[in-house]
């Protein structure tokens, strides 16, 4: 929601990478802009302090708190949300193919931040151990307090990922 006093920034990010252009006010958030700018509302906000992990996105490849960057300080980066977790041609991404075999989706607010986050995870340790599976998981807050399946979906994409060559993006 903008006022019609307050100025404007114009703004260019790839977003799972196709190019949007847009012009938000300086006090935007991140999250807001993919959610409610762009229409991606995969992006979920949960605490809006930065705890729970469910507005993480990767930035440049990096996984972020959506919820604590202003949108024009994202100016020319790169971003993944979740839709972007999919393979171009609609089958899932091995994080989200091992939520569904793990049953890892529990009520499925958080699903957004944990799969961006195992993803960044897994391609920076593809082959964890289990205690390592649960340090990836540490800043993300699950309400369901599903995490025993969200571990074992983390241990099980890295299965997926070394089945179809080791990728685990899109």
């Amino acid at each position: 929601m903008t006022n019609d006093t307050e100025e404007l920034h114009d703004l260019r990010l790839v977003v799972n990478g196709t190019p949007y252009e847009i012009s938000v006010p300086a006090r935007r958030l991140l999250s807001d802009a993919l959610r409610h700018d762009i229409g991606l509302t995969g992006t979920h906000v949960g605490c809006e302090h930065g705890v729970c992990g469910a507005c993480t996105i990767r930035m440049d490849g990096k996984p972020i708190r959506s919820c604590l960057l202003f949108a024009v300080s994202a100016q020319g980066a790169e971003i993944t949300t979740v839709e972007g977790l999919t393979r171009s041609d609609g089958e899932l991404g091995p994080v989200q193919q091992a939520f569904k075999e793990c049953h890892g989706l529990q009520c499925g607010f958080c699903t957004p931040g944990f799969l961006t986050t195992i993803t960044a995870g897994l391609e920076e340790n593809p082959r964890p151990t289990r205690e390592e599976a649960v340090d990836m998981i540490a800043g993300n807050l699950c309400r369901c307090t599903g995490y025993q399946n969200i571990v074992d979906a983390v241990l099980r994409a890295s299965e997926i990922a070394d089945e179809q060559g080791g990728e685990v993006s899109a």
